[in-house]
């Protein structure tokens, strides 16, 4: 994992409608930057279920949700439309994003190896340094603790 008060690796990469999204660009606001394995599929249809009920109180915030896979852009799009998620989600296929955050390498299911995407978190703040971070997380109330935590830096500045 990156450590909080690193600077976040800057990326560019394309979402569910082939727009290019990078991290930059949202440089002066909160910028959830969440890491799953693989679009509809149970664990990551939660999770991402979960941002999309709480939307609204990211977007009360100005926080902008981000998800990244290594699914292809054909993969994310009916993903997003089947689950109606209003924010985007990114395609890494190569992993070189989730590389750069520490959310990618060997994974064993089901007595097979291989390499994929791992289930973490970043919050990057206003100055583009991560300010939260979640290791593993639990799909079922992800959103929410979020949410919370960042009522608490909110509390603390």
């Amino acid at each position: 994992m990156l450590d909080i008060g690193e600077t976040a690796p800057d990326f560019e990469l394309p979402d569910q409608d082939g727009r290019t999204v990078s991290l930059s660009s949202f440089r002066g606001e909160y910028v959830v930057v969440y890491f799953y394995p693989r679009a509809d599929t149970p664990g990551c249809t939660t999770e991402a279920c979960g941002f999309r009920d709480s939307y609204e109180e990211f977007e009360d915030r100005g926080v902008t949700v981000l998800g990244i896979s290594d699914d292809p852009v054909d993969d994310l799009e009916p993903f997003a439309a089947e689950y109606d998620l209003p924010f985007s989600l990114l395609s890494d296929e190569d992993g070189s994003v989730s590389t750069a955050y520490d959310s990618y390498g060997e994974k064993n299911m089901f007595g097979n190896t291989f390499d994929g995407v791992f289930r973490n978190t970043y919050v990057v703040g206003p100055d583009g340094d991560i300010v939260l971070a979640y290791e593993g997380v639990s799909p079922e109330g992800h959103a929410s603790a979020i949410l919370d935590d960042l009522d608490g830096l909110d509390a603390s500045a």
